[in-house]
């Protein structure tokens, strides 16, 4: 069975975002041996990604080429009027059992991109097979935190730390 992970960076105090959506600050995360903190290794373990309607909207505002345009990407949402695109499916019906179904499926693995209301969302309904969270050595005073609303309590077992020379520190935990 496929794994949706939960692949994100987030600052020390929890954020994932500022409260505008903006990950500028990423940008400005000391990096000088350029490593790409395994974003390369994981991106090729996955085919597909899940997001939700507000983070999708978040990245095409970017005004970049669709960065994920070689995946199959769903974009969660409540809206039923929306028309795909050529690079995302939105899924409005039962998001929980369209992600069980979709874990069912042969492929590779499934990345949850964000954000906070769909991670707490995913979470809840106990869809969330991993989490893999860099903390970055900043502190945002006001953004998106990594759960949104009120997430259940999960206990989280740790498969993995790695350490940085950009002080980013990779937490990589299997929910239970």
């Amino acid at each position: 069975m496929r794994k949706l992970k939960l692949y994100i960076a987030g600052s020390l105090n929890g954020k994932i975002a500022r409260s505008d959506g903006s990950v500028d600050w990423l940008e400005s995360i000391p990096n000088p041996t350029q490593t790409d903190h395994g974003y390369s290794l994981f991106y090729d373990s996955i085919d597909t990604t899940i997001q939700g309607y507000t983070t999708y909207k978040q990245i095409i505002e970017w005004d970049i080429p669709f960065p994920y345009a070689e995946k199959k990407n769903y974009v969660l949402t409540s809206q039923s009027d929306l028309e795909d695109t050529n690079f995302v499916e939105f899924v409005s019906q039962d998001h929980s059992l369209f992600i069980e179904e979709l874990k069912r499926e042969s492929g590779k693995d499934i990345w949850l991109i964000g954000g906070g209301h769909t991670n707490t969302k995913l979470l809840n309904e106990g869809l969330i097979d991993e989490i893999q969270v860099f903390m970055m050595p900043i502190i945002i005073p006001k953004g998106i935190t990594l759960f949104e609303a009120v997430p259940k309590e999960a206990q989280l077992t740790l498969l993995n730390t790695t350490s940085y020379s950009s002080g980013a520190v990779e937490l990589q935990y299997r929910v239970n």
